[in-house]
């Protein structure tokens, strides 16, 4: 407690009790942690106020996550844990563990085809910066897993929580529509972005 202005004689016990606090159970310092990542186990040394955006672009060079808000506010961090959309950004490296996170990254190209998302958003031009594009894709993709036959308006509304600085949203509902046919067997739709 020193340089804090507090006296051992004002304060007995605490740091008795500091000390019991944290052999309770309360992760102090640097910790090693196992995150499953696209499949595969990864060891990391985070501090317990680490999330899981930082822990992913800083220690494992999965970049495709991107820190714009960062108050979990414009789905550019999107990846999926268990299948389910969340923002990295906003969720803490060890809360993460043992549960299956899953990056643009794990599924953007597959037997060395790209998904049939990304495929799509190339071929409807819905990313113009590129920097909300990595959300996009994995926010399509659960969402197209939950409603592989979706309408317009469901798509609108099943993006809805990721952000796009530069107004791709047309291009972007034109993608997942696109993607949804793809994924379901049937020919690309005909005339790209303009169409």
């Amino acid at each position: 407690m020193q340089g804090v202005g507090v006296s051992s004689a004002l304060a007995p016990g605490l740091a008795e009790n500091a000390q019991a606090q944290t052999s309770a159970g309360v992760i102090a310092g640097e910790t090693e942690i196992t995150l499953t990542v696209n499949g595969k186990p990864l060891k990391l040394t985070v501090e317990p106020r680490t999330t899981l955006l930082d822990a992913l672009r800083n220690q494992t060079e999965l970049t495709g996550a991107k820190r714009v808000c960062d108050r979990g506010t414009c789905g550019a961090c999107s990846v999926l844990i268990g299948g389910k959309v969340m923002y990295a950004c906003s969720l803490l490296a060890v809360d993460v563990v043992g549960k299956p996170v899953t990056t643009i990254e794990g599924f953007a190209v597959q037997a060395g085809k790209p998904h049939p998302v990304v495929e799509a958003f190339v071929n409807n031009d819905a990313q113009q910066c590129g920097y909300c594009t990595p959300g996009f894709v994995v926010a399509a993709k659960a969402f197209l897993d939950g409603n592989p036959s979706p309408t317009m308006d469901q798509v609108q509304s099943g993006l809805g929580g990721n952000l796009c600085r530069c107004g791709t949203y047309v291009g972007v509902r034109k993608a997942v529509m696109e993607a949804a046919a793809r994924m379901k067997g049937a020919a690309a739709p005909k005339g790209g972005p303009n169409a």
